[in-house]
């Protein structure tokens, strides 16, 4: 859609590059989004810009914004309360959206991605890979077979599909002594 409208919107809105590639990636989200819904498409209302590095920046230390406009770049003192003042405080954001209110008025949503924390370097720690075939790989090179504990677990496996096809087959007194087996044999899996 952009190489189709891009020359056309540029001439009839007078807009700048990178405000005409935003606008542009703005309806083009509005109509993929209504195409999904399969909802039908009347107009398109712009309540808001995104802006991006090129056309925005962000100044800690008198709190103000550089928005690129239609006719130039303007700068905008923020009002802004302690809390947004600590969330933005050593940050670099490089994209925002400018939305406009039902009154006329404007505010401004700044996006600010954190900084992965620090990684501290482990000491003492061990890692442990739990298997089926290979019971245990720690991180510092051990490594336990799990053959003879396989064995155990079908064994049990194999009694416990005997006793529970025999418990509801059989009599009274044997599906009360395949329960008694069952549980007896469920308790020294868990220890």
């Amino acid at each position: 859609m952009q190489k189709q409208v891009y020359p056309q919107v540029r001439a009839l809105f007078g807009l700048s590059a990178n405000l005409t590639i935003r606008a542009i990636a703005r309806v083009c989200a509005n109509r993929k989004t209504a195409r999904i819904k399969n909802a039908v498409i009347k107009n398109f209302v712009p309540t808001s810009i995104d802006y991006d590095a090129r056309i925005f920046s962000f100044k800690a230390k008198d709190w103000t914004v550089s928005l690129t406009l239609l006719d130039s770049r303007e700068h905008f003192r923020l009002a802004l309360g302690n809390y947004q003042r600590g969330l933005l405080k050593g940050q670099q954001p490089t994209s925002a959206t400018l939305n406009k209110r039902k009154d006329g008025s404007y505010y401004i949503q700044i996006q600010v991605k954190p900084l992965p924390p620090t990684v501290k370097e482990p000491v003492d720690c061990l890692g442990v890979d739990l298997g089926r075939t290979d019971i245990a790989h720690t991180s510092a090179g051990g490594q336990w077979n799990g053959q003879q504990l396989t064995k155990v677990r079908d064994h049990h496996a194999n009694l416990r599909a005997t006793l529970q096809q025999k418990a509801s087959k059989g009599t009274r007194s044997t599906r009360r002594r395949c329960r008694e087996l069952l549980q007896r044999l469920s308790g020294k899996e868990r220890r």
